[in-house]
């Protein structure tokens, strides 16, 4: 699932900003783990939403938005959660970062009938 910009959570809010290079290896179990975790993670209490792109590189890069550092402390721990760090770092992923942050404003500029077209077509 994939948020657009314009659907953010309103500010403040929480997001940790995943970067995730895959290794290559098992690309069918790297997919279905992530299906699990992107379920699991929407179930969170915090939870507000999802962004995801895959890079020029292949890497991965994910923005999951939460209502306050307490929910991404608690997914962090969540026991299924990780499991799946466990067998990432094993087997799926060759590097990753994490980047955490706290949003406190944010503003855009949409530029004339373009971006009302752009937004009717989602």
């Amino acid at each position: 699932m994939t948020t657009p910009y314009w659907t953010r959570p309103e500010p403040p809010y929480h997001v940790a900003i995943f970067t995730i290079t895959p290794s290559g290896t098992d690309p069918e179990g790297y997919a279905a783990m992530n299906e699990q975790m992107v379920t699991l993670a929407e179930a969170q209490p915090g939870y507000l939403g999802r962004e995801s792109a895959v890079l020029p590189d292949g890497s991965d890069l994910v923005v999951i938005y939460y209502a306050d550092a307490e929910s991404i402390h608690a997914w962090k721990r969540n026991p299924e959660h990780v499991l799946a760090q466990q067998l990432g770092r094993q087997k799926w992923l060759a590097r990753y970062r994490v980047e955490v942050a706290h949003v406190e404003r944010a503003y855009e500029f949409a530029a004339g009938p373009c971006a009302d077209a752009e937004r009717d077509a989602e």
